[in-house]
């Protein structure tokens, strides 16, 4: 990737897709860094993007931070590769200097849009004799290096669209490869790199589709043999529309930081795409690499609907709960939001117990999108006592100290079994030990207890969670306010 900003959801999908691939086929993930634009590059944002990657689960084998035999892995520290290439390009006339200069460049670019034609140079300085060329540069005339383009290009075989060519010289002029400050640009960087780095495979985006034929015209001029190209259509919102950077919405620690699972991601970006024998919800990254096969690409766009990651992130959560070792990152993650959240008003020590928070967890599993749901308004009554008062209560039913009585009892009998399932039972016996008071306005009442609040889990699963102990003296303090 360029290193102009973070890492956003279809740069996510770009390397996911090599990721898997390289698994699928034991072989090696590599990130190399492209700042050739150096006036686009933005501080940190390499170690960024390689640390988002981290994050998602999908490390590279190679890569900046991790080093490796084919490094460096930054471009502008490979400079040396690129002048001898562009050496070599120009010794055997496949390359030419430009001395041409900004101002015309630009004159070329106004007039062809002022007649409704597509930009390009008119390759004026691929006629230049080796005099005038030497009589230039004595002059110390800027120049760039251009790669001269030719007809009748090879078709090529796409890992994703198949057979394909484009006949690159007759829309284009000769692209520039050498910068005058000694930087390659996209064309000449990437062939060179992906020579010296022994690149099998490129998996890239549509968008350099139509380049493709270019790049192989480069490497036929420099002798060597091409890596194999796929590339992945666009990723694109529901509607069809292009996925927006402004708001900041798609970019991958937005994503970490609103709580959602790196798997949820992985997931998200591959379902709503191809590449698998059918679609399904929650994949881990060891399926997506067994069941992905490159030759499912289709080249229809994929378009990611947003609105359903909650879902994937609710099924990857489940499963991490149910995982205990992944549950235990889990309790230590919700104990840090309890007090971040609730810390200031004087949480009992007892709800940051790993006990208390693993039973919260698995009564909840399958309930919350996100861990932070749990320290949500609605689950505040988990960690911070609610204050009710008897008159509240008796708006509901005048039989309230009856019911409590009977609650209580049930709550302390000696070998009472806290489950759900059991307390449903009994809660419907006490209840028919009422004169007046239907069942569902018993719930409301013993919800309004223990939690302060008319909705939330059912009332059995409120008293397991906070356990016996804790459900009465909610029960009792609420009785005698």
């Amino acid at each position: 990737p360029t290193i102009t900003g973070f890492l956003h959801l279809g740069g996510l999908r770009t390397a996911l897709y090599n990721y898997i691939f390289a698994k699928k086929h034991q072989g090696t993930f590599i990130l190399r860094v492209e700042d050739t634009d150096q006036n686009r590059v933005v501080p940190g944002a390499a170690e960024g993007i390689e640390d988002m990657l981290n994050w998602a689960g999908i490390p590279p084998d190679e890569s900046p931070g991790r080093g490796g035999p084919a490094g460096p892995y930054v471009q502008s520290q490979r400079l040396e590769l690129y002048g001898r290439a562009g050496a070599a390009l120009l010794a055997s006339g496949a390359a030419y200097r430009c001395f041409c200069s900004p101002q015309r460049l630009q004159l070329l670019r106004r007039d062809a849009l002022r007649r409704q034609q597509t930009p390009r140079y008119d390759n004026r300085c691929r006629h230049l004799t080796a005099t005038e060329v030497a009589q230039k540069l004595s002059q110390g005339l800027d120049c760039v290096i251009r790669f001269r383009l030719e007809r009748g290009v090879q078709p090529f075989q796409d890992l994703v669209y198949g057979w394909n060519k484009h006949e690159v010289a007759e829309v284009e002029g000769d692209p520039v490869i050498l910068k005058g400050d000694g930087f390659p640009t996209y064309h000449l960087a990437n062939v060179v790199d992906d020579h010296h780095m022994g690149i099998t495979h490129v998996l890239r985006g549509t968008e350099w589709l139509a380049s493709t034929s270019k790049h192989l015209l480069l490497y036929k001029a420099l002798g060597w043999e091409p890596p194999q190209f796929g590339h992945l259509p666009l990723l694109l919102n529901k509607d069809g529309g292009k996925l927006s950077k402004r708001q900041g919405d798609i970019f991958l620690e937005r994503f970490a930081r609103d709580g959602f699972l790196p798997e949820a991601l992985l997931d998200i970006v591959t379902n709503c795409g191809s590449g698998f024998a059918e679609k399904q919800m929650g994949r881990t990254l060891e399926e997506l690499i067994s069941q992905f096969e490159v030759g499912r690409i289709t080249t229809h766009s994929a378009l990611l609907d947003l609105e359903a990651l909650p879902e994937f992130n609710r099924i990857h959560l489940t499963r991490h709960i149910e995982n205990q070792g992944l549950r235990q990152k889990l309790i230590r993650e919700l104990q840090g939001l309890v007090e971040l959240v609730y810390g200031d008003q004087q949480v009992d020590p007892d709800v940051l117990e790993k006990e208390y928070v693993e039973r919260v967890l698995l009564l909840r599993k399958g309930h919350i999108s996100l861990l932070k749901n749990l320290v949500s308004s609605d689950y505040s009554y988990l960690w911070v006592r609610p204050l009710v008062s008897r008159q509240q209560l008796q708006t509901i039913s005048a039989e309230v100290d009856k019911i409590g009585k009977l609650v209580l009892g049930l709550l302390t009998r000696p070998a009472a079994a806290l489950t759900v399932e059991e307390l449903n039972r009994e809660l419907r016996k006490v209840q028919e030990q009422t004169r007046e008071t239907k069942y569902s306005s018993m719930m409301q009442l013993l919800r309004l207890a223990l939690s302060g609040q008319q909705h939330g889990p059912s009332v059995a699963e409120m008293m397991v969670t906070l356990g016996a102990e804790e459900a009465c003296g909610r029960i009792h303090r609420a009785l005698s306010s």
